[in-house]
């Protein structure tokens, strides 16, 4: 794991902490793993939705959702292995903002491993916390699977900054 420091777009972009970081996850491999747990998956897919439901046009996806429970079945070796890396990463991230080690303990709740095709997208502003069900979230993370040679960047409004697969 090796963290990766974020510049950002706008050179007049706020220059307070914005809490987002970002990391390479190794082995690099890990990832065709992954991308090899979704395709080998069809039966668990489904077109993405969004807290409205299903709308393509606010998100136009394929999905599967991994409960906790799940990591536990087998052929889940690659999502429980990707998890492994994440917590290194969180670790990581805790020595940067300590106040994280105050929690006695953190839950891992449902998450999707999303594919999108070029022309897909979510097309809102996005916010992890926006109604009762999710105010218990803490953290939210994403990870990129592949690169792409144009356009697919993820774009945080408020904090003038665009990250890149």
């Amino acid at each position: 794991m090796k963290r990766i420091e974020l510049t950002k777009a706008n050179k007049g972009a706020n220059k307070t902490p914005d809490f987002i970081g970002s990391w390479l996850i190794e082995p690099e491999s890990l990832c065709d793993d992954l991308i090899e747990f979704f395709e080998s998956n069809e039966d668990l897919q489904s077109p993405g939705e969004s807290y409205t439901g299903l709308d393509e046009d606010i998100k136009k996806s394929t999905d599967i959702t991994v409960l906790p429970r799940d990591l536990e079945n087998p052929g889940y070796e690659p999502v429980r292995q990707y998890i492994v890396c994440l917590y290194d990463c969180f670790a990581d991230y805790a020595t940067q903002w300590p106040f994280l080690k105050n929690f006695p303990r953190l839950e891992m709740g449902s998450f999707n491993i999303q594919r999108y095709y070029e022309g897909e997208h979510f097309n809102e502003l996005h916010t992890e916390r926006d109604s009762l069900g999710n105010l218990h979230r803490l953290m939210a993370w994403m990870t990129y699977l592949n690169d792409v040679p144009g356009g697919g960047e993820t774009h945080f409004e408020y904090f003038g900054l665009d990250v890149k697969p």
